[in-house]
């Protein structure tokens, strides 16, 4: 059973996105993307929920320009 307060790995984010895990370290670096922790220097982790709502807010109806 997979919880969606989980906590994923870039790899499993890109898995779910289709971006690579270089583009997601980019967009944490703008402070752009999902939500993501950082409990060690080295680790990077994301709520699952988290990428989710992300994914969710940015729907487009196609009314407006891509």
């Amino acid at each position: 059973m997979i919880m969606d307060d989980e906590f994923i790995l870039p790899a499993t984010v890109g898995e779910i996105t289709g971006l690579k895990t270089g583009a997601l370290a980019q967009l944490r670096y703008m402070g752009r993307g999902p939500r993501f922790y950082k409990p060690t220097p080295r680790t990077v982790l994301y709520k699952r929920s988290e990428v989710m709502a992300w994914i969710e807010a940015s729907a487009n109806s196609g009314d407006a320009e891509a």
